[in-house]
């Protein structure tokens, strides 16, 4: 039997839906769709506010996708020092930062031709 082929804004949606349920900061939704040779069509780039918080989140958002979605990442990295975690989950990319290293490695601008949203969080 075929597996259902989950659409990449059911992903993007859950993926953000973790971010939140453990308030995760400074939500960014980069479209890489226009850009020539990326890896993928998104990333998603948050930060927590340390090791645990970012820890937290990155098993939020696996618990979220797998639940609802029936999805697991691809590949993930960078877990055992939770400074920063990257959820690969094929067409989206998500990198979970503590703010520190997020401002060192500034993604966003590396990025700077890809369409930026910054999501709104209420808390």
């Amino acid at each position: 039997m075929a597996k259902n082929k989950v659409s990449t804004d059911q992903l993007i949606s859950e993926i953000i839906n973790g971010i939140e349920k453990v308030k995760g900061l400074k939500i960014n939704l980069l479209d890489l769709r226009e850009i020539e040779n990326t890896v993928c069509d998104y990333f998603i780039i948050c930060e927590g506010g340390s090791n645990t918080q970012v820890n937290a989140i990155s098993g939020s958002i696996q618990k979220t996708v797998s639940k609802s979605l029936k999805e697991n990442p691809w590949h993930i990295e960078g877990e055992s020092n939770a400074e920063w975690v990257l959820l690969d989950y094929i067409n989206v990319v998500v990198h979970i930062f503590q703010k520190q290293v997020r401002e060192f490695y500034d993604i966003e601008s590396l990025w700077g031709d890809a369409k930026i949203t910054s999501i709104e969080v209420s808390y």
